[in-house]
């Protein structure tokens, strides 16, 4: 199984593995980090699951939606490496990814 590196809003960088048919956002809540909300469970309507994506990652990710770019523009912590995790399909492609897990705004 592909693995996942999560980094917490207090620097704790922990790997895990995921299931290649879920998402970043499903990866990381299954895995159990409290701190990534993901209110609206995976519908990219409330970019409570906003991650900073290793920049070493960021062109094997598919391209940002307008509804998540929109949600995005919220984000007081916003930068250029700034996804929803629900909208980043994992699997082998992404073996070895790392994301920051964004402060609460």
């Amino acid at each position: 199984m592909p693995k996942l590196t999560v980094v917490t809003r207090n620097g704790e960088e922990r790997t895990v593995t995921g299931d290649a048919s879920l998402s970043v956002m499903e990866v990381i809540r299954d895995n159990g980090f409290d701190e990534l909300l993901a209110i609206c469970g995976g519908c990219c309507s409330c970019a409570t699951c906003h991650v900073h994506v290793d920049p070493e990652f960021a062109a094997k990710l598919p391209p940002i939606s307008e509804d998540e770019n929109d949600l995005l523009d919220s984000a007081l912590t916003r930068d250029a490496y700034s996804r929803l995790s629900c909208q980043i399909p994992f699997g082998d492609a992404l073996d070895g990814l790392r994301v920051r897990i964004a402060e609460e705004d």
